[in-house]
């Protein structure tokens, strides 16, 4: 014994309601396209896409606890094919003006969010291409050091010699580029009685400059042990021995820090003169 389907009265604005969050969730998909043909920034290109699963899903939510027609339970049987007048009611049910599946713009913006995520998908596809894995490795070779580029503090204030004092490591960033993500660097005053292998970007009185970013994985190197003159990576805790050319001698990284020819210019004040001696930031971009 059945019940014909009872198609619940939907309550007012129950149409635009589904129609917003679809159109929210394609919104959040086209969001995810964007950020990440811009260049992607993790933290945004995951709340489009948390915007664009959300809204999908809370317009099937409510388009299928509002809309959808209920009751009509049966006993369990053996199956059989529905009654022709069943099959005549359903089809009415499905074909109705008043259909949860013929409402107006329901569809069509369901169709645009599923479209949206889609698309947005095939996006991150395109890091699989051959000239998109190379443009890390384009990045990190072409930095703005060069020859004549004055060394600033993060507040881009010229540096001299004298702004290093020995034991203490100074960041510092090429002129016009403290921003730049592969660009920065610290210098440190070393004792050049000291050192076991010369450094191979060269020194001025035991005054040197090397990049910040640990080869392992492109953290910041940080915490510097002055009595030993070795950094530590507070990622995976690599060491490297600024008394021996920066070489790596503990941890996962197994390419020193990369070294930067610097002078001192008719003003006094310190400038590069040329680019890092070897790509800046994690070893793995160099790899077949």
């Amino acid at each position: 014994m059945s019940r014909r389907p009872r198609v619940a009265p939907a309550p007012p604005g129950v149409n635009r309601r589904i129609i917003l969050s679809f159109l929210v969730s394609a919104a959040g998909a086209t969001g995810f396209a964007v950020t990440y043909g811009l260049g992607g920034q993790t933290q945004w290109e995951g709340v489009c896409l948390a915007v664009a699963f959300a809204g999908l899903a809370i317009g099937l939510a409510i388009w299928g606890r509002r809309l959808v027609p209920v009751g009509g339970y049966v006993e369990e049987h053996e199956g059989f094919a529905p009654p022709p007048d069943e099959q005549a009611r359903t089809a009415a049910a499905l074909t109705a003006p008043d259909s949860p599946i013929r409402r107006r713009g329901l569809l069509a913006t369901l169709g645009l969010a599923l479209t949206a995520l889609g698309v947005a998908a095939l996006f991150p596809l395109r890091s699989l291409l051959p000239w998109d894995r190379a443009r890390p490795v384009r990045a990190r070779t072409d930095t703005p050091w060069g020859p004549g580029v004055r060394l600033v503090t993060a507040d881009g204030r010229p540096l001299r010699p004298a702004d290093v004092p020995a034991g203490t490591v100074v960041g510092v960033f090429p002129e016009g580029a403290t921003d730049a993500g592969d660009g920065p660097a610290f210098a440190v005053r070393l004792r050049p009685e000291r050192f076991t292998r010369s450094p191979s970007a060269g020194h001025l009185d035991g005054l040197v400059v090397y990049s910040v970013l640990c080869t392992h994985a492109g953290c910041p190197v940080r915490l510097y042990l002055k009595g030993t003159g070795r950094l530590l990576c507070p990622c995976h805790q690599s060491s490297f021995d600024l008394f021996a050319d920066a070489r790596p001698v503990a941890g996962p990284a197994a390419r020193p820090l990369p070294g930067l020819p610097i002078e001192v210019d008719a003003d006094g004040y310190l400038r590069a003169t040329g680019d890092f001696t070897a790509p800046p930031g994690a070893g793995f971009w160099s790899r077949p």
